[in-house]
């Protein structure tokens, strides 16, 4: 039996994904400023201190006009920010 059918096999995961972070629009309604960056998201503890990448998905509403900096969102969290008045940078 060759060595490389003897041994276990192990999968793949990615050193870096402790870097990045996701965030709900649900949850940026806890925050009381509308101006949104990385430092606001750790400082209220929404994504860890580790996170470089943070990105906002699409699950809950709007409320406020929100202004993204730095923060990466999806189409859909996109089209929401921007329908309720908000901007991305």
């Amino acid at each position: 039996m060759p060595m490389q059918r003897r041994l276990p096999k192990r999968g793949f995961k990615s050193a870096l994904l402790k870097f990045n972070a996701e965030i709900t629009l649900g949850a940026l309604d806890l925050l009381e400023t509308t101006d949104i960056n990385i430092v606001v998201l750790k400082q209220a503890g929404l994504v860890g201190e580790m996170a470089k990448v943070v990105k906002v998905i699409k699950t809950g509403n709007v409320t406020k006009a929100y202004k993204l900096s730095g923060v990466g969102a999806t189409e859909a969290a996109k089209a929401a920010i921007l329908a309720a008045g908000g901007s991305l940078d």
